[in-house]
Parts: structure tokens; sequence; C-alpha cells
């Protein structure tokens, strides 16, 4: 379980995060929300390690994230960021093998285990017919399936991804995000489209200017009064085959 409570964080003196509080829950998809600067991605970085907060404190399955060294955090939280990261002139193979690093001494090289559930993280996520070709060289939806299938390979209890549609088509937004539900693991993801936040997620926690607003289940957070205070937007929700969709339009429109 990741815990982040009441963690506030500063660029160059302006606030961007204030007492935010959340709290994972095992296996379930957490979806971070809101606008542009609300706060979503510096709040991911808070709770994996690549900003130290301010002031409150985040916890990793009840050990401060602080104290923690960077190898053992790597064995409890693996972090996917943006689609286009990682060494140049790796093959897909070799990328996925970096998540075994955090598992290996200063000078240990890969041993038949790692390789085995490297090659078992490509199947898993369904890439490992790419595995000899070069990273450089997929596509955007590719990519993604790879670096979860590395952050696989870590083998660890957390998964937190910070927009892992963006720039991806229609199809691959819906194809990566099925995949990280079906994973069955603890995840944490930044989304900005809310009909995708409320297909995939089981909690959504919303912010607005640096503040968490609300969180709950995507039916108790997506609540049209509520968005259109912080989007700023006319929002209609319907249900259709059991399922929540919005609906927007600009106000008087």
């Amino acid at each position: 379980m990741i815990r982040a409570d009441g963690v506030g964080y500063s660029y160059g003196g302006r606030p961007a995060l204030r007492e935010a509080t959340l709290e994972t829950s095992p296996g379930r998809v957490l979806g971070l929300i809101g606008p542009n600067g609300s706060g979503k991605t510096t709040l991911l970085r808070l709770l994996h390690g690549g900003l130290a907060p301010a002031s409150g404190t985040v916890t990793v399955d009840g050990a401060d994230l602080a104290a923690l060294a960077p190898r053992e955090l790597a064995r409890s939280v693996a972090v996917v960021v943006q689609e286009g990261e990682g060494p140049s002139g790796l093959s897909v193979a070799e990328m996925v093998l970096l998540g075994r690093s955090p598992h290996l001494g200063a000078l240990q090289r890969e041993g038949r285990e790692d390789r085995r559930i490297a090659e078992e993280s490509l199947r898993r996520v369904g890439a490992l017919g790419l595995a000899a070709r070069p990273f450089a060289g997929l596509s955007g939806g590719e990519r993604q399936r790879v670096l979860i299938a590395r952050a696989l390979a870590q083998r660890t209890e957390h998964l937190l991804l910070d927009e892992p549609t963006n720039h991806l088509d229609v199809r691959f937004q819906h194809e990566v995000l099925g995949l990280v539900r079906g994973l069955g693991a603890t995840v944490v993801v930044v989304l900005h489209d809310l009909n995708l936040a409320a297909r995939y997620c089981d909690d959504v926690v919303l912010l607005d200017a640096g503040r968490v607003v609300a969180r709950g289940t995507p039916a108790e957070v997506l609540v049209p009064e509520r968005l259109e205070g912080v989007y700023r937007i006319g929002v209609r929700r319907v249900e259709l085959d059991g399922q929540l969709h919005l609906l927007f339009s600009p106000r008087g429109g």
C-alpha cells in the first residue's frame, strides 16, 4: 500500500500541491485526474520518490519512502513515465531486462532466471514477438507495452504510470489501459481523459489547483456539478450498457 499524508510541494516558491492525502488499495487501479496544472504528475512523482515532499509524508507498505534506498524502493515500486523514455540503441529484450537491475548486485549480470522473467513479462503484455526489434523503432503503443513489461520484470507490488495514453490513438489507449487493468496489480495512473478513467479505474482522486477535491469510485467522483466547477465546462453524464460516459459542451452551448 502507498499512502500520502498531507503532502505538499512547490516549484520556485509557487505551490503546486497542497496537503494531498491518498491511499492505494491492493489490486485496484487508482486514477489521478484533474485539469492541466492541477498537480497530478507532481503527486505521482512524490509517490515514487521522483520528488521529495516539502511537507507531509509518503509511505510504501508502512515504510517511510524517504528512508528507502533507491534499489530497495525499486523492488517495491515500478514506474512508467513517458512512452519515449529509455536508453537508445537497445533491443526490446534488453530494455525489459533493465527491470531486473534492482535485483542484481553491482557487477552481477542477468542470469537464466532474469531472462525467463523478462520473457514472461513480454508474453504477459502480448509483446514477445517484438523481443529482437530495436526499441527506438517501435510505435507508441508498442513502446508502452514494452515499458510496462519492463516494470513487470521488476516484480514489484506497485505500478505507477504517468499519462500512459499520451500521444496514442484511440485503439492503443484502450489496449494499454485494458492491459494495465488486467494485470491485477496495485496501480496508480495519471489520466487526462475522464471517460478512460471512468472505464478503467476502480477509484479516482480529483485534483484542482493543487488540492484533492474529491476521492472515491468513478461513479461517486465524476458528478457533473463537481466536474463543471473544476473544468469550467458543461458536463452531462449518461450510462450506456452499464458503463458511465461523460459528454462535454462549452458553457452556454
